[in-house]
């Protein structure tokens, strides 16, 4: 079986993390063969932990901590090294909070060709915006408020779902679309049976 790549979409409280796990597990035992991760989220955490002083490291340190968004510049420059640290012919990946933009998209495309990876699963969860506050404000995280969920819902709506899209209908790209209103394991379930394995 040849290395897969996988990326992932879903509002805030689709539950894509878990999932993300519940598909590295399940290709591990399958195939014994290594998973990397590449995500955003982790990346800027990391950067926010690190007492690396680069300018680079710096200037995302004050973009997170001023809770802006990273520009996809700085965006597109710090998954492209991770990919130069992670991506081996020989290990499936998954990414996970990127690309978020249209932008970020079309560099995505030209770095995996680059690296001669041809079978793109874009695995989408799809979640309601009401579901997705509802989950949300049951975890009851400190800024995890309407209004900001909202805000955040609306970023997600303007500039994620059309990252999703432009590659609909691509050559090497498939988007499967997984229904997130169901169980942790229902939809785990589905996402296997979309990847055909």
């Amino acid at each position: 079986m040849e290395s897969s790549t996988f990326v992932f979409f879903g509002i805030v409280g689709s539950g894509k993390g878990t999932q993300v796990k519940l598909l590295s597990e399940f290709l591990k035992k399958k195939n014994g063969r290594e998973c990397a991760y590449i995500g955003t989220g982790e990346i800027f955490r990391k950067i926010i932990e690190s007492s690396e002083n680069n300018p680079d490291t710096q200037a995302v340190k004050e973009i997170l901590n001023a809770g802006r968004l990273v520009s996809d510049e700085m965006t597109n420059k710090l998954v492209s090294d991770a990919m130069e640290t992670k991506l081996s012919p020989d290990v499936h990946v998954i990414f996970d909070g990127y690309p978020r933009t249209v932008d970020q998209s079309k560099f995505f495309e030209e770095k995996i060709s680059f690296y001669k990876r041809d079978s793109i699963k874009i695995i989408y969860i799809e979640l309601s915006e009401q579901e997705a506050m509802k989950r949300n404000l049951l975890r009851g995280r400190h800024d995890d408020t309407e209004q900001g969920l909202a805000k955040r819902f609306e970023e997600y709506k303007n500039k994620v779902i059309p990252a999703m899209n432009y590659f609909k209908n691509k050559a090497n790209y498939q988007i499967l679309t997984i229904n997130g209103e169901q169980t942790v394991e229902n939809v785990h379930k589905d996402i296997i049976k979309a990847l055909n394995f």
